[in-house]
């Protein structure tokens, strides 16, 4: 390949005079910058590009223009760097992305491993010139970057986008009301759908009028007068149960244009609110509460407040499901029934209730291709098959660095290398531990002491993965659900155990202190047995699981469960373990 260069120009007019050639008749990747702004664009003919750009409103400003000339760049070339710099620019927090969501491509096409080294080049090189603050590593292990709208989609999400664009629109124009589900495993990419709907919709309500888009072919199809008109001024927000997620996705709203940290939202915020909503997307649906005591006192008094205004009475029966319902005309849940981890959460029957809802009206997409973990979709149903009382026949996946080991100092070891290779790795644990540690005057305690590693629960709350503690502290389920890690060490406790003679897993409620994960719920009268909460421990343990990207080590405590599941976890042939660990 030939040697790129940046060409770096004060003003877009001057490319219309410049020399080279390559600026009228050649595939150009370029970045226009201004203030705190930047778009990023490709193009056959840069210097006609360049001249619909000036007369844009919403590209003022932006003067300074930087232009990739490479003799070796084709059109698929530079579609693919095209989209690689504006994730990159959006994960990096140095500007405000102007590009809509809607081009962002990550199709394969010849030789595409060599140009991606080049693009490693480019990016080092733009930053070199001021226009990225982070390395690419350091921007791809932030929240900006994983829960940014700026995705390529796979297939399956763009099946999924599409259509329900489609049935969106048509609902809205003929003034029906309509629920939708959108089911995955984990790490099939609900949260991607949301966050993109969310952008992909206000992108759509405020474009510019059709003469002033730039001929980017089909991409421009949906940007229509009757759909600007359709959905300008539509209520929108996105509702997260969980608080460290919520966090996470407000950061990325508030540097988002068009969206903001306002429409994120927990259930009490939208049972409150006076607003009712056009369409309201839910993630994490499975987290969401039926009656039942809240970690939160006053939010224990606020459920019936907000049952009787939505409902005109107080009725055990009503969830925080019926609250979105009550107060949108259209709902998107995001769910997957076996996430579900505290008996709080929605229960099973009602979240059937939702996708049986959804079938009928033709409003249920699912997500099939697994996006985080490299093992693939058949790693998550070996998992789930594991746990059950019909486990799988032993199984290798070699493209996976699954590791099982005997000592949690090889593991801690091991997980400090990654650390300083990839980042992103981090000790998580079952919540089969006291949190002593958290009880005023005990800061100096650990909460978990095995083979001479001592450490402490989480102390951040909210984005813990990335907190500056977290590689020295474990995890617990509701710091790390619905986060990627790159590499997880999953530590299972006690509260899991097996029974050699019934050779059944079984719950040990002395070793489990989540207080809320097995709490009887007074309201309803409900008294749960350890069957019962076995179901939630063991989906704890799927999740912690299915974090690492790159990989997942494994160290059991119970001796039983050790030597039981020590055939399920074979050490993948990519990776070398710890003298210590065993693989049968």
């Amino acid at each position: 390949m030939t040697d790129f260069r940046i060409k770096h120009v004060h003003g877009l007019a001057s490319v219309q005079t410049g020399g080279d050639a390559r600026l009228g008749n050649w595939p150009v990747v370029y970045m226009l910058a201004g203030g705190e702004q930047i778009y990023v664009g490709e193009s056959l003919n840069v210097r006609n590009r360049f001249s619909q750009h000036l007369k844009s409103t919403n590209k003022k400003g932006l003067d300074n223009a930087y232009v990739v000339l490479d003799d070796s760049f084709n059109k698929s070339a530079a579609l693919d760097l095209e989209s690689h710099l504006v994730r990159l620019f959006a994960g990096d927090d140095q500007f405000t992305v102007l590009n809509r969501n809607l081009g962002i491509v990550d199709a394969d096409y010849y030789d595409r491993a060599e140009y991606r080294k080049r693009f490693d080049e480019i990016v080092e090189d733009l930053r070199g010139l001021g226009l990225f603050d982070k390395s690419a590593r350091e921007i791809e292990n932030s929240d900006l970057f994983k829960l940014s709208p700026f995705k390529a989609l796979n297939a399956d999400q763009e099946q999924v986008i599409q259509s329900y664009l489609i049935d969106l629109l048509r609902n809205i124009k003929n003034g029906e009301k309509s629920t939708a589900v959108v089911e995955g495993d984990p790490g099939t990419g609900k949260t991607i759908v949301g966050v993109y709907l969310m952008k992909l919709l206000k992108d759509l309500a405020t474009a510019p009028h059709e003469d002033e888009l730039e001929d980017e072919s089909i991409l421009n199809d949906p940007f229509v007068a009757a759909n600007r008109e359709l959905l300008n001024g539509l209520e929108i927000g996105i509702v997260v149960p969980q608080k460290a997620l919520r966090k996470s996705i407000a950061n990325v709203f508030s540097k988002t244009p068009g969206l903001s940290s306002a429409m994120v939202m927990t259930p009490f915020q939208v049972g409150d609110s006076e607003k009712h909503f056009d369409l309201l997307i839910v993630d994490e649906t499975h987290r969401l509460n039926h009656r039942a005591n809240q970690p939160s006192g006053p939010n224990n008094a606020k459920f019936p407040v907000i049952n009787e205004r939505l409902f005109g009475a107080d009725d055990n029966k009503y969830t925080q499901a019926d609250w979105i319902v009550a107060k949108s005309d259209h709902q998107v849940f995001l769910l997957d029934t076996l996430q579900s981890v505290r008996p709080a959460d929605l229960p099973l029957k009602t979240m059937r209730v939702l996708t049986d809802a959804a079938e009928q009206q033709k409003r249920l997409y699912p997500l099939t291709s697994q996006m985080r973990v490299q093992a693939g979709g058949d790693y998550i149903k070996y998992l789930r098959e594991v746990f059950s009382d019909e486990p799988p026949v032993p199984r290798n996946f070699p493209d996976y660095d699954l590791r099982w080991y005997e000592d949690l100092r090889d593991m801690e070891n091991a997980l400090t290398e990654k650390e300083a290779e990839d980042g992103l790795s981090r000790m998580v644990a079952g919540y089969a531990w006291e949190w002593v540690s958290k009880g005023k005057g005990n800061e100096d305690k650990f909460d978990i002491e095995i083979d001479g590693v001592r450490r402490k629960w989480n102390v951040a709350t909210e984005d813990w993965v990335r907190s500056a503690g977290a590689p020295f502290e474990v995890g617990s389920i509701h710091t790390v659900q619905g986060y990627d890690l790159n590499y997880a060490g999953v530590i299972i406790g006690k509260d899991l155990r097996f029974d050699p003679d019934s050779k059944k897993i079984y719950f040990d409620r002395k070793n489990y202190f989540d207080k809320k994960g097995r709490e009887n719920n007074k309201k309803l009268g409900i008294e749960y047995t350890d069957e019962e909460i076995l179901t939630y421990v063991i989906n704890v343990y799927v999740v912690l699981l299915t974090r690492g990207v790159k990989g997942t080590f494994v160290y059991v405590c119970d001796p039983g469960l050790r030597e039981y599941l020590r055939q399920f976890f074979r050490d993948s042939g990519s990776s070398v373990a710890s003298k210590n660990s065993s693989a049968s």
